[in-house]
């Protein structure tokens, strides 16, 4: 295993000291601009303060989310990771901004580490992922700024507040990103003022993959996006909360899934596979028909996204199911 990082970091070393001579790809495009005097900027995040003396010209994008917030920041990433699995560029649907040319996608928890180098990076954004200590370092490997997770970040937990933030700062973007925050803040407080029917509710974010049902926990975005419109996390599935932003939730457990409102999220299987599945029938909420089982991707995949983009537009969709499933 030494020997094949070895021969790969070689192969590294030789593609990165091409820079100097030839680029594989033109820089990123950029609608707008950095702030005045935004260069150089410090971040901190969980492996130390991360300097970034210039304007990157080419960003490449590896956390969960962060090219979308790139874009949605006006900048768009020579490389990225498409967690979500949409294919193509790797952007949600529900992006207005778009690509003038489509990154290089350089995988998600495996990063194509001689892609990336031949991409020549000047910023590696990475703000959600799993924060462990042997993916940072092989990126640090490549000698440019990587602002990996914020402090104390578990894995895969960063917020979108979290990632506007660090994304925002190292892009040099923080009116930018500061205004997304705000128009987004405003929008939850205007459908919480609007549907006091969810203040206090509880409710059971969950899924079904082949392996079988899960449950998210608090710091997952798809439950944030519901606290902040005042439900509260099921108490029962939070008790099981470990390491991970979900629990397994086997199907003698099902009752983990029972709370004034259940919402379940297909992944690789089928909106069918659960709402004709006799033992989720059995699940009071779903009984008394309080429960949202997602047949539409995109709506899924935007509360999924957790991204400012992705959440704006799930908002509007998920709003009215809500009320609609509490009023029975």
């Amino acid at each position: 295993m030494k020997r094949a990082w070895g021969a790969l970091l070689g192969v590294l070393v030789m593609v990165l000291a091409a820079c100097g001579t030839t680029t594989s790809t033109e820089d990123g495009a950029k609608t707008g601009s950095s702030d005045a005097g935004a260069f150089p900027v410090t971040v901190q995040t969980q492996f130390g303060d991360v300097t970034i003396k210039s304007e990157p010209k080419r960003v490449v994008a590896l956390g969960w989310g962060d090219a979308e917030t790139a874009v949605a920041l006006g900048v768009q990433p020579v490389g990225a990771a498409d967690w979500l699995a949409f294919g193509g560029d790797g952007l949600g649907p529900w992006m207005t901004q778009r690509y003038t040319t489509a990154p290089t996608m350089l995988g998600t928890l495996d990063v194509n580490l001689e892609q990336l180098a031949a991409l020549h990076p000047d910023l590696i954004l990475d703000t959600r992922a799993s924060g462990k200590q042997d993916r940072y370092d092989q990126l640090s490997k490549l000698g440019v700024p990587v602002v990996s997770v914020p402090k104390g970040a578990t894995a895969y937990l960063t917020s979108w507040q979290q990632q506007l933030d660090l994304v925002g700062k190292a892009l040099g973007r923080t009116q930018q990103a500061d205004k997304l925050k705000a128009d987004l803040d405003a929008k939850f407080t205007a459908a919480a003022a609007q549907h006091p029917e969810f203040k206090g509710k509880t409710v059971a974010v969950g899924s079904k993959t082949v392996n079988g049902y899960g449950g998210y926990v608090n710091g997952d975005g798809r439950v944030e996006l519901m606290t902040r419109l005042g439900f509260v996390n099921s108490p029962k599935i939070q008790a099981e909360a470990g390491d991970s932003f979900s629990v397994t939730v086997s199907n003698e457990r099902l009752d983990l899934l029972d709370a004034d409102l259940t919402m379940i999220f297909p992944i690789g299987v089928t909106a069918d596979s659960v709402t004709g599945d006799p033992l989720f029938k059995t699940i009071p909420s779903v009984q008394a028909g309080r429960s949202i089982v997602f047949d539409d991707k995109t709506v899924s995949t935007a509360m999924s996204s957790a991204t400012v983009p992705g959440i704006t537009y799930a908002l509007d969709k998920i709003v009215p199911m809500a009320s609609s499933a509490l009023a029975h």
